[in-house]
């Protein structure tokens, strides 16, 4: 069955958000968002599968990315600022509370939603969490891009020309990274100026607090989403289990195996939301 998705766009801190929804208008609410620099089409097959499920599923692409605005300016792309984003759309969409997740920049953005508005939580889906311990290699690795693609914008741009008359990938993870590498030189240094200028996880003391019921996805063999710190992260969450994927490309390319887990995961959340929604009212 082909995915149908409803495209649309909202206002937040006058900046224009886009988004897209998938799944059946009452299924439960999941929100997923993508990694740095790149757009929501990477969670698009994901999305399809959740909401085959019966899940309603929200694909945010945060400012500055995807289809949402560009400003151009650091100080309004950083991590926490895009947890307000997340809870803005809640807003947008009429949805009291949703799982809310993605990977990488989306797993730590949606910890800061969290911690914004704990109450609009009713469960963390954290795949490939970039936490303290990768500090360094996320700046080994963004730093020389970040000063690449300003001084040598204009050799991007030529580039950026060529692969946009590229066929369109038939999977959303490499139309993603198509739109990624083929994207403005200026926006990508903008994002991770802010990405690297503002906080990058909320506090310990902050996280420890986080009382919703979470997975963490995490996998080997990576310096930036660091297994260690997917599997520390899992520990200091009260409400929180942990599977280990075989590689950063699994749940987009070979998803059979991890998503058994992932619908138990979804389906605990929609049962202790009902449990708890007595003591709400």
């Amino acid at each position: 069955m082909t995915a149908l998705y409803d495209c649309g766009a909202f206002i937040h801190d006058g900046r224009r958000l886009a988004y897209e929804l998938i799944g059946p208008k009452d299924g439960a609410p999941v929100l997923l968002m993508h990694g740095i620099l790149i757009d929501s089409l990477l969670n698009r097959d994901l999305a399809s599968a959740l909401a085959e499920a019966g899940y309603r599923v929200a694909l945010l692409d945060l400012l500055g990315h995807g289809r949402s605005e560009k400003p151009g300016r650091a100080q309004e792309l950083r991590i926490d600022a895009f947890g307000e984003q997340a809870i803005a759309l809640l807003d947008q969409l009429g949805w009291s509370h949703a799982v809310v997740g993605g990977v990488s920049l989306g797993a730590i953005t949606a910890l800061h939603a969290a911690v914004r508005a704990p109450e609009r939580i009713s469960g963390l889906f954290l795949e490939m969490p970039v936490m303290e311990r990768a500090a360094p290699a996320a700046a080994l690795m963004l730093v020389p891009l970040m000063v690449g693609v300003r001084y040598g914008a204009k050799p991007w741009r030529a580039w950026s020309r060529m692969l946009r008359r590229l066929p369109t990938p038939r999977q959303g993870i490499w139309q993603s990274v198509l739109n990624t590498v083929s994207q403005d030189p200026d926006t990508m240094a903008a994002i991770i100026h802010g990405v690297l200028v503002g906080p990058v996880v909320p506090p310990l003391r902050e996280r420890l607090r986080l009382a919703a019921p979470t997975l963490v996805i995490g996998h080997a063999g990576d310096w930036l989403h660091n297994l260690k710190d997917a599997r520390a992260l899992s520990q200091e969450l009260p409400n929180a289990e942990f599977i280990v994927a075989r590689s950063p490309f699994e749940l987009r390319t070979r998803p059979t195996r991890l998503m058994p887990d992932i619908l138990r995961f979804l389906q605990r959340t929609q049962h202790e939301s009902a449990v708890a929604t007595p003591s709400r009212a």
